[in-house]
């Protein structure tokens, strides 16, 4: 059997293999057959094999196709094939508001001093938590809400029409963060995203064109650890 798929370019994919799962309620087994093609009828399946690592591995390469290693800055907190997690440095970056009440509408343009952020990208998902610190996070670091408007409670961003990468390459780091500060931000998804007194749209305008730091007293910690996040718990 031939099957032939385009995918940017043409292949032509030959069945060489097949596994067969076998289950009883909760248990099952994986036996692994190699295939035979015949140039009549349907193809055979040779002896059952037991896997091996070595078959895995090369099973694995071959569905992510065969990604080369990256070199990770130390930016990089984890990654895997779908997934990395990154931080940045507290810093200063334009922002813009867009809402149908108007609100924040003296604020969009203008630059605001950022706190530092830890970003998670799965799946097409991007999560933003805020650190209290303005250093590397380990394991234990807590976090806190990131104090922007299209944000869950999670953390996951409302994308919207933000301009995101599909992949989770070390290179698609800058395009993540550019996207997330370009797009507009519209409207709060949760109750309470900051400790200032006047709350959100108070500690925006308060800080303003402003280049000093971030102040980490307007952050709301979490019980939650940076692996916790990581891990998606």
């Amino acid at each position: 059997m031939k099957v032939d798929v385009s995918i940017g370019e043409m292949h032509r994919f030959e069945l060489r293999d097949a596994l067969l799962i076998y289950r009883e309620n909760r248990r099952s087994f994986i036996t692994w057959h190699t295939v035979t093609a015949q140039q009549q009828g349907p193809p055979l399946l040779g002896p059952a094999q037991p896997l091996t690592t070595a078959f895995i591995e090369d099973l694995a390469e071959s569905l992510s196709g065969g990604a080369a290693a990256e070199v990770l800055p130390e930016s990089v907190l984890a990654k895997t094939d779908r997934m990395i997690a990154w931080w940045t440095p507290r810093c200063v970056r334009r922002m813009f508001f867009e809402n149908a009440e108007g609100k924040a509408q003296q604020l969009n343009g203008k630059v605001f001093p950022q706190p530092a952020l830890v970003w998670r990208v799965a799946q097409g998902d991007l999560k933003i938590r805020a650190l209290c610190e303005n250093k590397r996070p380990n394991a234990k670091t807590p976090l806190a809400v990131a104090p922007y408007w299209n944000l869950s409670d999670d953390g996951r961003v409302c994308l919207g029409s933000m301009r995101s990468p599909e992949s989770v390459s070390v290179a698609s780091i800058g395009a993540w963060e550019q996207g997330f500060y370009e797009s507009a931000f519209t409207h709060a998804n949760v109750g309470r995203l900051t400790r200032h007194e006047g709350g959100h749209d108070a500690l925006w305008a308060e800080l303003a064109g402003k280049r000093r730091p971030f102040p980490t007293y307007a952050l709301i910690q979490l019980p939650q650890t940076l692996a916790e996040f990581i891990q998606g718990r």
